[in-house]
């Protein structure tokens, strides 16, 4: 098959919303959501601020099979609200993996796949959401000491805020080109530090510095691959079976990487960074 009939037969994963990520990741046909729409489990603090809920409050939740294996996936759905973190949607998730844990000390070897697609807590909801992004950190690591659990940053809105430390705990992390992952999104760094520091609008700069090949390359994803359903869920499958990166323990090897950083660049001002990343120095 040439790459041309290869791109016309493959389905972008980028283009899906949550609920329809999460049945692509899972074996056909097992896909069993939680807390679905139906149960009308929305955010009680939007209303109140003049915002429209959503009735699963941007949070998929789904049990199923990766290939015959028990998994448990939680798809975030980035069209509402960015994304964001709110009370409900964060306790979705938590609980999902604490049931995971429990699964395994009860025998069932349950692993977990997050579809992060978020720009970090809600600020409508800020204390709340920051609370519940902390549990689902602490759930992230309780499970990962039974089963691999695998990030995927997809596109369009990247992963962002607390959620992307929650994305550097994982067992391991699987990006796209078209991801981005940072703590601070863009127009947080330009709105605090100026345009004349991080351009928001300057999409080949942002890219360059917090897209899914800069990400990979700089050791902070595990797998970077195209664009395309198939193609994920083949490296999400390839990847539960690898020894977990164990990001979180490797401070020494990051903190050593910086320091090499700072001491090539000393000088270096916002315009030079911006040369040197689009290969113009």
């Amino acid at each position: 098959m040439t790459d041309r009939e290869h791109l016309l037969r493959s389905r972008s994963f980028v283009e899906l919303g949550a609920r329809q990520r999460a049945g692509a990741v899972l074996d056909p046909g097992s896909l069993r959501e939680l807390l679905g729409p139906f149960e009308r489990l929305m955010s009680p603090w939007l209303p109140l601020q003049g915002i429209v809920p959503q009735a699963d409050d941007g949070v998929v939740i789904a049990k199923g099979l990766l290939n015959q294996r028990p998994a448990v996936v939680a798809a975030i759905e980035g069209g509402f609200q960015g994304g964001s973190m709110g009370e409900v949607g964060g306790a979705k998730i938590a609980a999902a993996l604490e049931l995971a844990v429990e699964d395994n000390r009860q025998g069932i070897p349950t692993c977990a796949v997050l579809l992060l697609e978020t720009g970090g807590v809600r600020l409508q909801e800020a204390n709340l959401g920051l609370a519940a992004i902390a549990e689902i950190q602490a759930a992230i690591v309780a499970l990962r000491a039974h089963q691999p659990v695998i990030g995927v940053i997809a596109g369009s809105v990247g992963c962002f805020g607390g959620m992307s430390i929650a994305a550097g705990l994982c067992s391991h992390l699987l990006v796209t080109r078209e991801a981005r992952l940072g703590l601070n999104g863009p127009q947080v760094i330009e709105q605090e530090a100026g345009i004349g520091e991080y351009d928001s609008r300057d999409r080949p700069f942002i890219w360059s510095l917090t897209g899914g090949e800069q990400r990979h390359a700089s050791g902070l994803a595990d797998a970077y691959v195209a664009d395309d359903v198939d193609l994920i869920r083949e490296q999400i499958l390839h990847l539960l079976e690898q020894p977990s990166a164990r990001r979180a323990s490797r401070h020494a090897e990051f903190l050593e990487r910086l320091a090499r950083l700072g001491s090539d660049c000393p000088q270096m001002d916002a315009a030079a960074v911006r040369t040197l990343y689009r290969g113009e120095a």
